[in-house]
C-alpha cells in the first residue's frame, strides 16, 4: 500500500533548514523501515498528474538514486536491494512508471524515462522484464498515440540502450527498436520533439546495430535518414544527427566508403555556415575518422602485408579539401578564449583536428599548411597571426623530423620575436607552439635537437622575460621551460649546456609561483611542476650547489604554509594545494640529492627538520596534502635508510590514517607504497609496527568498500614486509597466504574481453608473485619449511599464467623470478613438485628466447636454481 508523502517531499525542498531537516529525516525513516512501500509511494507520486510538479520531481530523483550510484560498491548494494523486493510490488512500480511516460507534464515524462532505464539496467541482463521493449514499441506503432507519449517513449528507448549491453537484446528486438527509432526521425510523420528524441535514441542504439550495418540495404536506409536529419531546420536536431555521424565514424568506419563524398559535403557545409554547436560536431566527425586511421596504422605491419581491417585512407583522399576547410576555422577565435580553459570553440576544434590529420598523413600535410602560415604570420590582424602560429604548432607531430627540422629552425627566430607581440592571444599560442617544438623536436639525449647550443642563451632569455607576462602566457611559458629542460635529461655532456642558466630559471620559477595576479592556483602549480622537472633533469655533478641552496628556500615556504590563518574552506583548500606543490618539490630534491654519495649528506643533515615539517603538514588535516607528503616521506625513508627508525613513533599514526582512508583510495594506495619504502629502509627495525600494519592491510584486502586498485599494491607490500622481517613473518602466514591464494583463483575468473579488467588482472598476478618472492626470500635461510604447504598452489598458479598468451611482460618476469625463489628457498623439498610439473621447461625456454635481456637473465638464473634442486 502506497503512503501519502507529498507534504514531506515539498517540505524537503523548503528554505527553512529546520523544516527541511525534519522532512528529510521522515523520508529516510520511511525508506529504512519499509523500502518496497517507500519506492512504491514515490512511483505513485511521480505518476499522479494532480500532484505538484516539485514533489513529483523530487520523487523521481529519489527513486532514481535508490536504484543507481556512481560508486560501484554502493551501486551493487542498491541492485541487491531492488532484486530482493517482492515481484508484485516491483510490477506495480514499473506499471506506474510506464503510465507516467504518457503524462502531460514534460518533467515527469523525462524523469520516468530515466528511472525505467535504471530498472532495465538491473533486470534485462538478468532476463527479467521481457515485456518492456514490446510495451514501449507498442506506443510507437499505434496510430492514435499522442506525440508527447511517442517523444517520451523514444527518450526511454534511448536511455535503455545507453544502460544495457547489445548482448542483452535478441536481434529481433534490436531490429524493432531501430525501426521505431529511425521511423521516429521521419520529417513527414513527426514534429520536432519526437524527431529530436528519435535522433538522440539512435545515438544510443548504434552500438546495437552491428548486424544491420552489415546489411547494405539496411545500412543505406539508416545512413540516408541520418544525413537527411543532419539538414533539418531545427538546430538541436541537426546537432544530434551529426553526433550520430561521429559515433558511426568510430563504430562502422569499414563500411563508410560509399557515403564519404556526401558526408564531406554535409560536414563541409556545416563547418562553413552552420551554428557553432553543429559545426563542432562536423569537425568532430573528421577527428573520429583520424582516430580510426591512426589506430589502423598502428596495427599495420610491413611484414604481414595488408592483413588487418580495411584502411580506406579517407583523410589522405580528402586532404586537399579538408585542410583548407580546417585552416579557415582557425580564424574564428573568441576574444577571451585564452583566459578560460573550459572554452571549446570552432578554432580550437579545428586546430585539434588539424593536429590529428598531421598524425594521420605525416609529411603530406606540410605543403598544404605552410602557405597559410607564411601568408598570415605577419598580417596586422591578430587573428591571422594567431591562426598561423596555431596551425604551425598543430602539425609538429606526424611529419618526419627531416621535413620539419628546416622549417622549425628558420621559424624559431620569428617565434621568439612573437613572444613580444602586442596581442595576448598571439603570445599565448606562440608559447604553446614553442613548448610543442621543445617537446617533439628537442632531444639531445638521442642526438637530435633543433636548438643549437649557441641559440640556447637567447631562448632562455626570451622565456624568462615572457614568464613575467599575463598569467595565461606565463603558464604556457612554464610548459615551454618544462620541455626545454626535459630534453637535456640523461644527455651526457649536452646537459652541461643548460647548467649555467639553472640559477636564473629556478629564481624566475619561484617568483612566478609567488605571483598573486592569477585568478586561480593553476599558474603556481605549473611553476612548481616545472621547477620539479628542472631539478629532476639537472646535471647533479654541476648543480648540486644550486639545488642544496634551493632546499632551505622550499622548506621555509612549507613552514610558512602551516602558519596560514584558516577562516574558510576555501582557505583550507588553498593551503592544501600549496602544501601539495611544495611537498612535491621537496620529494624531487630529496631524490636528486640522495642519488649520489657526494650530495647525500646534505639530506641526512636536514632530515630531522624536513620530517618535522612533514608531520606539521599532516597536522593540518588537509586530505589533499596527504598524498604529496606521503610520497615525499617515502623518498626521505629511502634516503635516510635505518636512521628513519627515529621518526616512526611520531609518524606511525599518520601511516595508520592513510591505510584506513578508504574514501580517498589514492591516498591509501600511496601509503601502502610508503610502507614498502620504509620496509626497505628499516629491514627488521620495522618489526614493532608490523602487527598494526599487517592488521590494517588484511582489513583493507577484506573490505568490499576499498577500491580494487589498492589491492595489488597491498600484496606487493606483503612481500616487502616478509623480506624485511624474515622468520618473524611466520605468524602472519595463516592470514596472508590464504588471501594470496584466493586472489590467485580470482585471476582465473577475470573477464578477458574487458581491457580494463585485463590490466587489473595483470597487476594482481604480478603483485601476488612479488608477495611470494619477498616472503620466500625472507624465510630462505631461517624457516623455509613454513612455505612448503603453499608451494604446490603457487606452482599451479604459475602454470596457469604461463599458458595465458595475453599476459603482460612484467607478469612473465615476476612469474619466472618467483619460480627461481621457490627452488632457491625451499631447495630439495621442491624436487618432487618440479618433477610433476612438465610446464616449466617450455616456459623457461620461451623466456630464454626473449629479446628482453633482463627476462633472459632471470630465466637463466631460475633454470640454474631448479637444476640445482633436481640433482640433490
Amino acid at each position: 500500500m502506497a503512503m501519502e508523502i507529498t507534504q514531506f517531499l515539498l517540505a524537503a525542498q523548503t528554505a527553512d533548514a529546520k523544516v527541511r531537516a525534519e522532512a528529510e529525516a521522515a523520508l529516510r525513516q520511511f525508506q529504512d523501515q519499509n523500502l518496497p512501500h517507500f519506492l512504491l509511494s514515490l512511483s505513485v507520486e511521480l505518476a499522479n498528474n494532480d500532484k505538484p510538479v516539485e514533489s513529483r520531481r523530487l520523487a523521481g530523483i529519489v527513486l532514481k538514486n535508490s536504484l543507481d550510484a556512481k560508486d560501484a560498491v554502493r551501486k551493487e548494494q542498491l541492485v541487491q536491494q531492488w532484486m530482493a523486493i517482492d515481484v508484485s510490488v516491483k510490477s506495480q512500480i514499473k506499471d506506474y512508471l510506464l503510465k507516467t511516460i504518457g503524462s502531460s507534464v514534460p518533467e515527469a515524462r523525462h524523469t520516468s524515462a530515466q528511472v525505467i532505464a535504471k530498472i532495465a539496467s538491473i533486470e534485462i541482463p538478468r532476463k527479467q522484464w521481457p515485456e518492456l521493449i514490446g510495451s514501449l514499441l507498442n506506443n510507437m506503432t499505434q496510430q492514435d498515440r499522442p506525440a508527447a507519449l511517442k517523444q517520451a517513449t523514444l527518450e526511454t528507448l534511448g536511455y535503455v540502450c545507453e544502460e544495457i549491453s547489445h548482448q542483452d537484446l535478441v536481434q529481433d528486438e534490436v531490429n524493432a527498436v531501430l525501426t521505431a527509432v529511425v521511423q521516429g526521425m521521419n520529417l513527414a510523420e513527426h514534429g520536432p520533439e519526437v524527431r529530436l528524441a528519435a535522433t538522440r535514441a539512435l545515438y544510443n542504439a548504434l552500438e546495437f546495430a552491428q548486424t544491420n550495418f552489415e546489411n547494405e540495404m539496411e545500412r543505406n536506409y539508416i545512413m540516408k535518414v541520418v544525413c537527411d536529419t543532419a539538414v533539418s531546420k531545427e538546430v538541436e536536431i541537426r546537432q544530434a544527427a551529426f553526433e550520430c555521424l561521429v559515433a558511426i565514424a568510430s563504430a562502422y568506419y569499414e563500411v563508410l566508403e560509399p557515403y564519404m563524398q556526401a558526408l564531406f559535403e554535409l560536414t563541409s557545409n556545416a563547418v562553413k555556415g552552420d551554428e557553432e554547436s553543429v559545426a563542432l560536431q562536423a569537425i568532430e566527425f573528421w577527428s573520429s575518422i583520424c582516430d580510426e586511421e591512426i589506430e589502423l596504422q598502428e596495427f599495420e605491419s610491413p611484414e604481414s602485408g595488408d592483413s588487418g581491417p580495411p584502411h580506406s585512407r579517407f583523410i589522405e583522399k580528402a586532404l586537399p579539401s579538408l585542410v583548407p576547410l580546417l585552416l579557415e576555422t582557425l580564424l574564428k577565435q573568441e576574444e577571451d578564449q585564452d583566459q578560460d580553459d573550459t572554452i571549446w570553440n570552432i578554432s580550437m576544434a579545428g586546430g585539434t583536428c588539424l593536429g590529428l590529420v598531421a598524425k594521420t598523413v605525416g609529411d603530406s600535410i606540410v605543403p598544404l599548411v605552410m602557405p597559410f602560415v607564411e601568408s598570415n604570420i605577419s598580417k596586422p590582424d591578430w587573428r591571422c597571426r594567431e591562426a598561423a602560429t596555431y596551425a604551425f604548432g598543430s602539425i609538429l607531430e606526424g611529419p618526419t623530423v627531416e621535413n620539419l627540422s628546416p622549417l622549425v629552425q628558420s621559424g624559431l627566430e620569428f617565434l621568439l620575436t612573437a613572444m613580444k607581440d602586442g596581442n595576448n592571444h598571439v603570445k599565448d599560442t606562440t608559447a604553446w607552439t614553442l613548448s610543442r617544438i621543445f617537446e617533439l623536436l628537442h632531444s639531445p639525449a638521442s642526438g637530435f635537437s633543433v636548438i643549437s647550443p649557441e641559440k640556447l642563451k637567447q631562448i632562455v632569455g626570451v622565456l624568462l622575460e615572457s614568464i613575467k607576462d599575463a598569467p595565461n602566457v606565463a603558464e604556457k611559458v612554464c610548459g615551454a621551460i618544462y620541455y626545454l629542460v626535459q630534453g637535456y635529461e640523461d644527455a651526457g655532456p649536452s646537459s652541461s649546456i643548460l647548467s649555467p642558466f639553472l640559477m636564473d630559471i629556478i629564481s624566475c620559477l619561484i617568483a612566478t609561483a609567488d605571483r598573486t595576479d592569477g585568478d586561480d592556483s593553476r599558474l603556481r602549480s605549473s611553476a612548481y611542476e616545472t621547477l620539479n622537472e628542472v631539478v629532476r633533469c639537472s646535471n647533479i655533478a654541476e648543480t648540486s650547489g644550486i639545488i642544496s641552496q634551493l632546499l632551505p628556500v622550499i622548506m621555509n615556504k612549507l613552514g610558512q604554509t602551516v602558519e596560514i590563518q584558516i577562516v574558510s574552506s576555501d582557505d583550507r583548500e588553498k593551503q592544501g594545494d600549496l602544501q601539495a606543490s611544495l611537498c612535491g618539490v621537496l620529494q624531487v630534491i630529496i631524490q636528486k640529492l640522495s642519488n649520489t654519495d657526494e650530495t647525500k649528506p646534505i639530506i641526512l643533515q636536514a632530515a630531522d627538520q624536513i620530517m618535522i615539517l612533514f608531520l606539521k603538514v599532516f597536522g593540518c588535516r588537509s586530505s589533499t596534502v596527504h598524498e604529496e607528503a606521503m610520497l615525499a616521506i617515502g623518498a626521505l625513508a629511502y634516503a635516510t635508510g635505518p636512521q628513519f627508525e627515529k621518526y616512526m613513533p611520531e609518524f606511525y599514526k599518520y601511516l595508520e590514517m592513510g591505510l584506513q582512508n578508504f574514501e580517498e583510495y589514492q591516498v591509501c594506495a600511496i601509503t601502502v607504497g610508503v610502507v614498502g619504502d620504509i620496509c626497505r629502509a628499516l629491514d627488521d627495525k620495522i618489526l614493532p609496527y608490523c602487527d598494526g600494519i599487517m592488521g590494517l592491510l588484511l582489513k583493507d584486502l577484506a573490505s568490499s568498500e576499498l577500491h580494487r586498485s589498492v589491492k595489488p599494491p597491498i600484496f606487493s607490500c606483503f612481500g616487502d614486509i616478509g623480506l624485511a622481517i624474515g622468520e618473524h613473518f611466520e605468524k602472519y602466514v595463516p592470514y596472508a597466504l590464504p588471501m594470496m591464494q584466493g586472489a590467485a583463483e580470482l585471476c582465473a575468473q577475470i573477464e578477458t574481453a574487458d581491457e580494463e579488467m585485463m590490466d587489473y588482472g595483470n597487476q594482481l598476478r604480478r603483485s601476488i608473485f612479488e608477495a611470494y618472492s619477498g616472503i620466500l626470500q625472507g624465510f630462505k635461510s631461517v624457516k623455509p619449511d613454513v612455505m612448503l604447504p603453499y608451494a604446490q598452489h603457487l606452482l599451479k598458479f604459475i602454470e596457469v599464467v604461463s599458458r595465458d598468451r595475453q599476459r603482460d611482460e612484467s607478469v612473465t618476469k615476476a612469474a619466472v623470478a618467483v619460480m627461481g625463489d621457490l627452488a632457491d628457498a625451499l631447495g630439495s623439498n621442491t624436487k618432487l613438485l618440479f618433477k610433476d610439473c612438465a610446464f616449466y621447461d617450455d616456459f623457461l625456454g620461451e623466456c630464454l628466447q626473449s629479446d628482453d635481456e633482463q627476462l633472459k637473465e632471470t630465466a637463466g638464473w631460475t633454470q640454474v636454481m631448479i637444476g640445482r634442486v633436481m640433482v640433490l
